[in-house]
Parts: structure tokens; sequence; C-alpha cells
């Protein structure tokens, strides 16, 4: 029987993005050429809450023994083939306890947590490596005040995940806003339209500030500062006028908030709490048509809205995202060799590194709107470059 120093878990949680596979690869090849065994838990922390702690059970759908045959065949490709989900193991409603738990947990909304731990033992887990946003790390953090040994890498495309300036999935993001953006001018100058393109950012405005930054839109307007949709409406159609092909373009950070209005959001929520979000680039879009004309001679405008959505998560990594998923992984295993856990890597000051895990719990890496937004012009601020961060966070 072969030996191991011990067994590394690894999940993915949240919202896929590119970058993820690349991630589990990194780790899973650096812990076995160490010694270690490497096991998969699927379907982010649904897979070790529905597990079933019995040899003679079938767990197939809750976790996998990894081997480099398996992350070899998936490292260029998009999204995560150990599956995600949005399953919060402290806060479980009911109807989403497994069978076999539900005379355990009888709550409308219970905390599994012994039973993960349980499983975590059961499976021989020495140490945890769970990638995801701040919504999967918060949970990670519970486990790690429970007594397990966890090093948390970050993935979220929003890129807001404090204590790193740089996340898993934000590089393909900013590329497909820029790379969509663009082919979406054909259009829009064909047209003469003002184009409105709704993008992800629920709390932070990176994925709509870097890409104007680059040149994809005239405005941008983000979730750290509200907007007046009089004042934008003026700018694009000034943009509009301004330009040859006649045509304006604006990025909208999903959690934006115009003056005076609520976030456009759904009723319902996920275990986290979030509602889901979307829908307030066709409302910008129908308020800019509604304004147009008081801001170009009487004439309405012809305004167009588009939402990227799951275009910018899907399909392969950017370069971005292929490197520095490999490096955060083999800092995680650089972290598990030293023996020193409850702890999330990253890049911080440009260089790669850790920080204590409770960072999560602390406020969301925003925009700094003074340094880096101008309010009234409602695009990224460009007074100086010397010594900002590479991704103004």
């Amino acid at each position: 029987m072969a030996k191991y120093k011990g067994t590394i878990g690894i999940l993915t949680g949240g919202g896929d993005v590119p970058g993820l596979n690349p991630a589990i690869r990194a780790v899973t090849i650096r812990a076995l050429g160490e010694g270690y065994r490497v096991v998969g838990l699927r379907r982010g922390w649904a897979g070790i809450v529905d597990m079933v702690p019995d040899e003679n059970a079938d767990n197939g759908i809750n976790f996998q023994m990894l081997t480099e045959d398996d992350v070899n065949r998936t490292v260029r490709t998009g999204g995560t083939f150990l599956h995600s989900s949005r399953t919060r193991p402290s806060h479980l409603p009911h109807q989403a306890v497994p069978s076999h738990l539900k005379d355990r947990y009888k709550d409308d909304i219970n905390d599994v947590t012994p039973s993960v731990l349980e499983n975590l033992e059961y499976l021989g887990v020495d140490y945890l490596i769970p990638i995801g946003g701040d919504d999967t790390l918060s949970y990670a953090y519970t486990l790690h005040t429970e007594g397990v040994k966890v090093v948390a890498i970050p993935k979220t495309m929003d890129n807001d995940v404090p204590g790193t300036d740089y996340c898993i999935g934000f590089g393909t993001c900013v590329t497909r806003t820029i790379e969509m953006a663009n082919a979406l001018r054909s259009t829009a100058g064909s047209h003469e339209r003002i184009l409105v393109i709704e993008v992800f950012g629920r709390y932070a405005g990176f994925t709509a500030l870097l890409p104007t930054m680059a040149g994809a839109a005239d405005r941008c307007v983000i979730p750290e500062s509200e907007f007046d949709i009089e004042n934008l409406t003026e700018l694009l159609v000034e943009d509009r006028l301004k330009n040859p092909s006649r045509y304006s373009v604006v990025l909208v950070s999903e959690g934006a908030k115009m003056s005076g209005d609520v976030v456009f959001e759904s009723e319902g929520t996920d275990q986290y709490g979030h509602r889901k979000l979307g829908g307030i680039g066709d409302q910008v879009a129908a308020r800019i048509a509604e304004l147009s004309p008081r801001f170009n001679n009487g004439s309405a405008v012809n305004v167009t809205s588009q939402s990227l959505g799951y275009m910018v998560r899907s399909g392969v990594p950017d370069s971005l995202d292929s490197v520095a998923p490999m490096a955060f992984g083999n800092l995680a295993l650089d972290l598990v060799l030293q023996g020193d856990t409850g702890r999330l890597v990253g890049v911080r000051n440009g260089v790669y590194d850790s920080v204590p895990l409770d960072v999560v719990h602390g406020p969301h890496k925003v925009v700094d709107v003074e340094k880096y937004y101008n309010t009234e012009r409602l695009r990224p601020s460009y007074e100086t470059f010397g010594g900002n961060p590479l991704f103004m966070s």
C-alpha cells in the first residue's frame, strides 16, 4: 500500500471563472510530487455536506481522488471540472439538508458544520485548499476556527476579495469585456447609437473601470459612486456628437446606482443573502433614450443595451489567468509544507504573498473613487500613474 505524507482536499465554490482548472492542476501536481494525495471535493461545499461517510455509499458526485492525468486534461479549459455551488453549510435551508441528515438537522436554517468536520475526518483531509470569493472563503475561515488547516486561494471576476491585489478570473473578465465592447462598436456605429453595456460588479467597479481606461468605453458608472442619469445622458450625447461615426459607449456595473434609485435586483436571495443583480443596463438605456432629446436639439437618440453576463466568465482563461493560478497553487503548497495555515495567498504590492485568512471578514475591496474615478465626468481619473498599483486596487 502506498504511503502518503498526508491528504490535501481542494474545492471550488461560488461562480465559475476561467483559471480555476489551472489552480487545481497546480495544487495537485505539486502536492503529488511532494508525497501527498489529493482529494477533489465536488460542487463546492455541497460535496462535503452531501457526502455519506460510509465506504459502501456512492459518493462519486461528492468527491474524487485526483491524478496528474485528471488535471492535465483540464488545464486549458474554462470553468471548474470539480463543479461548484453556492452552498453555505453554516446557513443551510432544511430543504437543502441531505436526506441522511434530516433527522439530525430539523430547523428552517441549519448549521451543519459538525457533519462537515466529520466528513473531512472520514476522508483523512489534513489540509484544505478552498478556491473562491469572499462567501466561500468566509466559511473556510469558520472551518479554520474549528481547527481545520486551511490555506485559501482567492477567486472572483469582480476582484473584490480583500487582502490581495488580484483574484483568479479578473484578468479574463477584463480581456473579454474589452474584446466584446470593441466588437459591439460595429453595430453601434452602423446605427449611430448610444451603447449601454452591463458588466459584472456587485460592490466593486474594477471590471468597468479598467476596460474604460483601456478605451473600451467613453464613460463608466460603478457601484462606489451614485450617478446622475441626466449628467450621464448629456455626456454620452456629447461623446456621440464628437465621434465621426456618431456613437458612444458606457459600461455599467451591475451594482451601480442612479441617484435616488435603488439597486436593480431580484426578490430572492442565495444562501449568503445576496439578491441576484442584473437589468440595470436596460433601465439606464431606457432613461437615456427618454432624456436624450433634451441634449440633442430635441431629437431622440437611438439607444441599445447589451449585458455581457456569463460570456465574460465562459471559455478558456487568458494568459494572466493561466499563470497567476499556477503561482497561487504553488504558494498554497509552500504554506502547507511550512505548516503555516489559516492563510490567504495572493498578490500584494505587485508581489506574490499571503495574509491571515481573517482578512476575508473585512470590508470589500473597492475602487478608491477619490484617486481613480472622476465623479463628474463619469470616467477613470488619469491624473497620475506613478506609484499606483497595476489593477488600481
